[in-house]
């Protein structure tokens, strides 16, 4: 210990810090404390009502309290249910819209009701639409709802897709596609859709696998996407980032919405079936730095990064055995008290006159 801390004293700073510069950076492993245990999910309620036997997506109503909509998979007509907090259905709205596959529901601040009609399972379809109608004044059921129909096209050839999120400032539409293996895609419509002509969808980044539903929670920079078995939150933005996970109750998970909670931090989970339960539960905790869905390796050093590495280290190891040899000699050379030792003997043969002693006995030729 003493040789090595005499050592590393005798390195001049300036190479230390030449050798951090030159030297590949050793990052330990970061240890993502343990967040606080969420409350378990709880059973909310359950849809009983025949008529909604495909529940394929969630939305909290804007305009009346503890009130959800929904719609059925493929296979129904045009039409939207609102739901209430025990499940029983308060209002049915239909309109006359040549829908093939409706896949999600949202809701804008105004009271929009988007349906989206995007499912695709063969994708073969050449576009997509989107239909709107608003919240009714009275929630009570109602036929022939006046709507507006939005057409899309992907850039890159037709997708399933069972995800649609409508901003909650700008009212932007974004589609997430859908994949069983690999990975998705979060799709941009226009800032401002029109309902003349098509709309090309824009490609923003990679999503997850197996995204069945996604809801925008209130405050616009938050995004939840639910799969069959879990829902991730996602940092909004240019790139959307998965920051956290959280397992959902066992069934096969199609739906997500804003909860009721007042602080907005809960959200509904919901699946296919006749009589299929709606949990609510709390939002996945940020699980620290998390890689977004195209996040690539780090490049390894390069040959030129790997020898100035190696020089870096060689001058290391040179300055530390000059040091030790630098010690060694001192040890060997000056022994503690043997320059007093020799001075005290000159000094005593020249008052007694004998002869001074030798100064380097080591050099003497033995005797014959």
């Amino acid at each position: 210990m003493t040789l090595l801390s005499l050592a590393g004293a005798a390195v001049p700073a300036g190479s230390a810090t030449a050798l951090q510069q030159t030297s590949p950076p050793q990052t330990a492993p970061q240890q993502v404390p343990l967040a606080d245990p969420l409350p378990a999910p709880k059973k909310l309620f359950t849809i009983r009502d025949e008529r909604i036997d495909e529940s394929s997506g969630l939305a909290k109503s804007q305009r009346y309290v503890g009130i959800w909509w929904t719609v059925n998979d493929s296979g129904d007509t045009a039409r939207v249910f609102g739901i209430n907090a025990a499940g029983k259905v308060k209002a049915e709205l239909s309109f006359k819209a040549p829908v093939k596959d409706v896949e999600a529901i949202a809701v804008d601040r105004e009271g929009t009701i988007y349906i989206a009609d995007i499912g695709d399972n063969k994708s073969t379809r050449d576009m997509i639409e989107v239909y709107t109608i608003p919240e009714p004044d009275k929630l009570e059921d109602a036929t022939n709802v006046k709507f507006h129909r939005y057409d899309f096209k992907y850039p890159d050839g037709a997708h399933d897709a069972e995800t649609l999120l409508i901003h909650p400032e700008s009212r932007q539409m974004f589609i997430v596609t859908k994949v069983a293996k690999g990975l998705g895609g979060f799709y941009a419509g226009p800032e401002t859709a029109s309902r003349e002509g098509t709309n090309e969808l824009t490609k923003m980044a990679d999503a997850p696998a197996g995204v069945t539903d996604g809801t925008f929670m209130p405050e616009g920079e938050t995004v939840v996407l639910r799969s069959y078995v879990d829902i991730a939150r996602v940092n909004w933005g240019e790139v959307p980032k998965v920051v956290g996970r959280a397992a959902t109750p066992l069934a096969q998970g199609e739906s997500v919405a804003v909860g009721p909670d007042a602080d907005d931090n809960s959200v509904l989970v919901g699946s296919e079936g006749k009589g299929s339960a709606v949990y609510e539960m709390s939002m996945p905790a940020v699980k620290g730095a998390a890689a977004s869905p195209t996040a690539t390796p780090a490049p390894k050093n390069s040959a030129a990064d790997s020898g100035t590495t190696k020089k870096s280290h060689n001058l290391r190891w040179i300055i530390i055995g000059a040091a030790f040899f630098a010690f060694v000699i001192t040890i060997i050379t000056f022994p503690p008290g043997r320059r007093e030792r020799l001075d005290r003997m000159a000094e005593n043969a020249r008052l007694t006159g004998q002869a001074p002693p030798d100064q380097h006995p080591r050099r003497r030729t033995p005797a014959a």
